[in-house]
């Protein structure tokens, strides 16, 4: 499984903030932002601090997605 960060994208929208915004408020590095999207691998820690930060829950910047070859995956083991 993947995790999508799109909801934190659309909740900056909606709340008129810019990705470096949130990065120089949470006071984490570009290679973050960079992470966050692109969809890559970001730690509890820094989710966690967005999440202070925003006010809001981690279902609310989050989600998990099904990639393809997870997929794949689970039908070989059927």
């Amino acid at each position: 499984m993947a995790v999508s960060y799109k909801k934190l994208s659309h909740l900056l929208i909606e709340r008129n903030m810019s990705h470096s915004q949130l990065q120089k408020i949470v006071g984490y590095s570009a290679n973050i932002t960079t992470r966050l999207k692109k969809d890559e691998y970001v730690s509890l820690e820094t989710i966690e601090s967005i999440c202070n930060e925003l006010d809001c829950g981690v279902d609310d910047i989050l989600n998990f997605v099904i990639r393809e070859n997870d997929k794949a995956d689970r039908s070989s083991e059927q």
